[in-house]
């Protein structure tokens, strides 16, 4: 059976006012994958994520990280968590190899600093005062200091906020690096590519509850999955849901003798079948080409 680094059960949070981030939502996070929380702001991830480090209080359920509850976690247990936050305030003016070192004597366990410089790809930087570093680079710091500590759980939030493209696959080899010496994260983020990209598993959350929870390639089940036959006859757009686009296909040019104008077989992405649960009217309409 596959170990489970996270377990939460039916966890609710309501804030003063009655106001409820979380609604009785479930689910486990298994040992060296990653995992994506997916959902639109005020979905209630921030809140979920807060608890699952022990720095928010839930009203209900229970949860479990590395075997402990967070709400009764000791500085050993933090030590085995990683965190990348969205934004880390000003740069300091200590340099990489600087900052690292002053890391890495929080923890019983860090790894050896130069070890983590070159492993985010910083080993001619190591020298230079991070605020003098590019936006893509000082990101790179951001990581190096949730691994430092050789953390059983890294939480990477929003890590791609603000990268160009190029950047952001050289960030994305950086964590399947991570992937590949078996670190669990969980990873919230609104580019669905890099979800799809990144995770084995993902939850989809709106309105504090839990829409959707699976593999990527199997979220929404399998009629959001059915592909659009889509075609013109006669200067009139014609189109059809069909689990057997291929079968079709063959009929129409049977019929018509020819292949249709404007055909094409086009089958949802992750971001229609997220768009379906979050905005159903703008998933109606977007659809990629297969």
């Amino acid at each position: 059976m596959t170990e489970s680094v996270v377990e939460v059960s039916d966890l609710t949070k309501t804030y003063r006012g009655g106001f409820e981030a979380l609604k009785g939502i479930s689910f486990e996070i298994h040992r060296g994958e990653t995992f994506a929380l997916l959902g639109p702001n005020g979905a209630g991830k921030s809140t979920a994520i807060e608890i699952l480090e022990g720095y928010r209080n839930r009203s209900g359920g229970t949860v479990s990280v590395l075997g402990v509850d967070p709400h009764h976690a000791t500085l050993e247990w933090k030590s085995r968590l990683g965190i990348v936050l969205q934004n880390t305030g000003e740069a300091p003016t200590a340099s990489v190899k600087e900052l690292l070192t002053h890391f890495a004597g929080f923890y019983p366990r860090a790894r050896r600093v130069d070890e983590v410089i070159a492993a985010v790809g910083l080993t001619e930087k190591a020298k230079t005062p991070v605020r003098k570093l590019s936006g893509g680079q000082r990101r790179r710091v951001d990581v190096a200091l949730g691994i430092i500590g050789q953390p059983d759980l890294l939480f990477l939030d929003e890590p791609t906020t603000g990268f160009d493209p190029e950047a952001r696959r050289q960030f994305w080899d950086l964590i399947r690096g991570l992937q590949g010496e078996g670190t669990t994260i969980l990873l919230t983020t609104h580019y669905l590519d890099e979800a799809a990209e990144l995770s084995q598993r993902a939850a989809i959350l709106v309105g504090g509850e839990l829409a959707s929870i699976g593999p990527i390639d199997e979220l929404g089940g399998p009629a959001s999955r059915v592909p659009v036959v889509r075609w013109r006859q006669d200067g009139v757009a014609h189109q059809e849901r069909t689990s057997s686009p291929g079968e079709y296909v063959a009929r129409l040019v049977a019929e018509s003798g020819r292949e249709p104008e404007g055909l094409e077989v086009v089958r949802p992405s992750l971001e229609d079948i997220y768009l379906s649960f979050v905005d159903p009217a703008a998933a109606s309409t977007e659809e990629v080409p297969a």
